[in-house]
């Protein structure tokens, strides 16, 4: 048995935390990776228990969710695209387009023109994050959308913060390039749109970038690198499989990098990597002061004897050698326990994969 388990008490908690930190403005709630790994559905009905009517997406199997549970929502889509299959869904359902670059605003315009309808859309500004958008010296072809395209209604505008969890520096300087070009489509005698620029991160260390709206993902699930009173949503809950006494000398896992220095009762549970446990972002950058920080990391948990650790009956228990695809050994000797007793593991709900998602 394995099953992640969410607190539905704990998404809501986060909700009232954001909703009384943002006050009167908007919080669009990012519901990317479907729902960060819990369920669109799910997670757009607590949002709207709450009063949140907006909602940010990078699918539209995602937008089509909510479109169907809450024909009033305002939706997002996060991703430009100029495919002419992905407009037509995305004009029947009534989603709100980016628009990134020329080319996804002529392809918008001149579709939306054949149905004789008029496209709702934010303009997204590329100030750093290199993904979409325009970049803020383009400001002749980010005036032309607003221009001429008579099919497109532009009611907002936003960037994306590559660094808000690290640097304020590089937030504030983005921050500033964003404004800037605000600013020159106001000063050309244009109404921008509504401007957000604030992730999950950005907004609860800086507020005061909150602009026309923020949006939230992460913080939803308390899953953020800023202590702001949220509580952290999601853990994984299996049994005990099976107890075993290993003597001395003996080794466990792939490599054997554990070995026994004494008689050792294990503990055998029915998760691995492939259920997301121990999986880490990160390792596909190679600059050197990547490599240098994670080097350090890596010695730092040496020298400390930092161990991943695991919960059965409420005790933490060590975790030896290598985590499996399918299965983990940790350490029970002092802890007693039995076949069919709880073990709770830590996983993120966007690395999740292989168990039942249990809301309760």
């Amino acid at each position: 048995m394995k099953t992640y388990i969410v607190e539905t008490d704990a998404i809501r908690h986060n909700l009232d935390v954001l909703l009384k930190k943002a006050g009167k403005t908007p919080i669009w709630a990012v519901l990317k990776g479907n729902g960060y790994g819990l369920g669109v559905s799910p997670m757009a009905a607590l949002c709207w228990e709450k009063g949140v009517r907006r909602f940010a997406v990078t699918e539209l199997d995602e937008a089509q969710i909510i479109r169907e549970q809450y024909k009033d929502a305002q939706i997002l889509m996060l991703r430009p695209t100029a495919d002419q299959g992905e407009l037509n869904r995305l004009l029947d359902l009534d989603v709100i387009a980016t628009i990134g670059s020329s080319e996804d605003a002529a392809a918008l315009n001149s579709l939306a023109a054949q149905r004789e309808l008029v496209a709702e859309v934010h303009v997204k500004i590329d100030t750093g994050m290199g993904r979409y958008g325009f970049l803020p010296e383009e400001l002749e072809k980010i005036l032309s959308v607003y221009r001429y395209n008579d099919h497109i209604a532009v009611s907002g505008i936003y960037t994306h913060f590559h660094t808000a969890f690290a640097k304020a520096k590089h937030t504030f300087a983005q921050a500033d390039a964003f404004r800037q070009v605000i600013q020159a489509i106001t000063d050309a005698g244009i109404e921008p749109g509504a401007a957000h620029c604030c992730n999950s991160t950005a907004f609860l260390r800086w507020p005061e970038l909150k602009m026309d709206g923020v949006r939230v993902g992460s913080a939803l699930l308390g899953r953020v690198p800023v202590r702001a009173g949220l509580r952290r949503v999601g853990w994984c809950e299996t049994t005990v499989e099976q107890l075993r006494w290993l003597p001395a000398g003996h080794t466990t896992g792939y490599g054997a990098a554990w070995r026994a220095k004494k008689p050792t009762q294990v503990a055998v549970l029915p998760v691995g990597w492939y259920h997301g446990f121990t999986n880490e972002y990160g390792h596909d950058i190679f600059r050197v002061r990547d490599c240098l920080r994670s080097a350090l990391s890596a010695l730092k948990a040496m020298v400390l004897r930092k161990k991943i650790t695991v919960s059965i009956n409420g005790k933490k228990c060590a975790v030896l050698g290598h985590v499996g695809m399918l299965h983990t050994v940790c350490d029970v000797t002092r802890v007693p326990c039995k076949p069919g007793d709880k073990a709770i593991l830590e996983i993120s709900p966007l690395q999740v994969r292989g168990m039942e998602i249990q809301f309760q």
